[in-house]
């Protein structure tokens, strides 16, 4: 049954992931892929994390919710998402009632200290997995570079840095962003 899927493998992501939304990116597109690789292709992955980072909300419960609405509509929205938070939620719980023990507990001190580089980690590999799959969808060939889309690509990316470190409002970084992409799907 696709609900129970949806929440088993969500609970399963949460569980084991530390970090935030962009530390699960990796094990959420490796479990897709594995479960529902002839639903959902990698390019409509890539479409999932830009409307997930675009709604309001954590990241990676975007992501569930999207993914499980896309998989079994309402229904599985709701079961994905229930699955994505419910170990944190535990957690918390939990954490909550030992707080005091576990603030000063070195054993504890240590593995946060430990799980930091690990998360770093995760969100690197996302994010040359999402560049990977961006701008070498048919692999790493010199074709690539007589594509006009992959300049495209960059200059868009080299704009929004631009304009990300000259500290301009985030709306008007995403009201370019929009038209550029409107722009260019018309161009291409």
């Amino acid at each position: 049954m696709i609900y129970l899927e949806l929440f088993y493998t969500f609970f399963m992501i949460g569980a084991f992931t530390f970090g935030g939304g962009y530390a699960m990116l990796p094990l959420i597109q490796e479990q897709v892929a594995a479960r529902w690789s002839d639903v959902i292709s990698s390019e409509a992955m890539i479409n999932f994390i830009a409307v997930s980072e675009s709604t309001p909300g954590p990241f990676a419960v975007n992501m569930a919710t999207y993914i499980g609405s896309q998989m079994g509509g309402v229904f599985g929205s709701v079961c994905a998402t229930l699955g994505v938070v419910m170990p944190s939620f535990i957690i918390i719980l939990i954490v909550a009632q030992c707080y005091e023990k576990f603030k000063t507990n070195r054993i504890v001190k240590g593995c946060m200290s430990g799980l930091k580089p690990a998360v770093v980690g995760l969100i690197g590999n996302a994010l040359v997995n999402v560049f990977v799959t961006i701008f070498f969808p048919a692999g790493f060939t010199l074709a690539v570079f007589k594509d006009i889309t992959l300049y495209l690509y960059a200059a868009i990316f080299a704009a929004m840095t631009v304009l990300a470190f000259k500290k301009v409002h985030p709306i008007l970084i995403i009201c370019i962003s929009a038209a550029l992409g409107i722009a260019i799907g018309y161009l291409l």
